[in-house]
């Protein structure tokens, strides 16, 4: 038999076979498929036998690996999708930009966030709520991202994730690569100057702050599931890094930086590359434990640590 690699993501398809059935009609009943030789797992070419005699706990220690590999397929079909429609979106909110209907719906939003006519520089709300929202969204700016990325870089690397490492430097300049390489090609005007509470610089479709704080956050979320063991740790994390997301572009509407639909498309393009990334992570992940190659991230303790529900 193969030497055999991380059983994490290795069963693609998988054959049972039923045997033992001597004299017996029709399907065995409940007790016999518990009692002897019964099923035998084919994966990759290779025969894998599965316990004899096999146990109650021997059927749910593999219906669990089943159930894992299923929903690691699953996670992978819905950062497709995400990848797709967040192409889709963009593709439809750079359309309707040119267009009346989209323009209406972008002054209609600014209206809301300025609706005091003496001073159309001040924002809805208390004074508070502008300062908190201009901290805020700095946590999408360049500056913070990139000494935030450095930090990470450096844990990433200290911890022998060399792999992580390495994608995390190509999304975040990726991102900026897209965010500067789509403001060139649509060169659309910000909103008037006297509406703006903050100083902004270049282009405005896409938000530049969405785009690339949707790809950080969102990436080094992913990164961190990874090392909690327990679902409500991997729900909470994503969430932090979905609302950091949407805090900052939100801030960057609401502080008139932006018109709407420039955030919304910096949403969208920067949920679609951070997925992109995440499948290539997984794809060579895969291929590079397979192939024992050397670029692959080392197992923490957590994932090190032997899994008793696999077999």
């Amino acid at each position: 038999m193969a030497p055999r690699g991380d059983k994490s993501d290795s069963v693609d398809i998988a054959v049972i076979r039923v045997g033992g059935l001597a004299g017996i009609k029709g399907f065995p009943a409940a007790p016999q498929l518990l009692t002897g030789p019964i099923f035998s797992l084919e994966e990759h070419g290779e025969s894998l036998a599965v316990g004899s005699p096999m146990t109650l706990s021997d059927v749910r220690a593999f219906l669990i690996r089943v159930l894992t590999v299923a929903r690691t397929e699953i996670a992978a079909l819905l950062a497709l999708l995400v990848v797709a429609g967040g192409v889709l979106t963009f593709a439809g909110l750079a359309d309707e930009m040119t267009e009346g209907e989209g323009q209406a719906f972008d002054l209609h939003v600014l209206a809301l966030m300025r609706p005091y006519a003496d001073d159309p520089g001040r924002p809805w709300g208390p004074w508070w709520l502008k300062e908190a929202a201009a901290d805020i969204t700095s946590l999408g700016g360049i500056s913070v991202l990139g000494l935030f990325a450095l930090i990470v870089i450096v844990f990433l690397l200290s911890q022998r994730k060399w792999l992580s490492s390495l994608l995390l430097v190509v999304g975040l300049a990726g991102g900026v690569a897209l965010s500067e390489g789509l403001k060139a090609v649509f060169e659309r005007a910000r909103p008037p100057a006297a509406m703006q509470a903050v100083e902004t610089i270049n282009a405005s479709f896409p938000s530049g702050h969405a785009l690339l704080s949707t790809v950080f956050y969102l990436s080094v979320a992913v990164m961190l599931t990874r090392a909690f063991p327990r679902e409500r740790f991997k729900v909470f994390v994503l969430g932090v890094g979905i609302l950091l997301a949407l805090l900052v572009g939100l801030t960057r509407i609401y502080l008139g930086a932006h018109w709407a639909t420039d955030v919304f498309a910096g949403w969208a393009v920067g949920a679609a590359w951070a997925m992109a990334l995440w499948l290539i992570a997984y794809g060579v992940a895969r291929w590079q434990k397979r192939h024992r190659a050397a670029l692959q991230d080392e197992a923490s303790p957590i994932e090190a640590a032997p899994d008793p529900t696999k077999v």
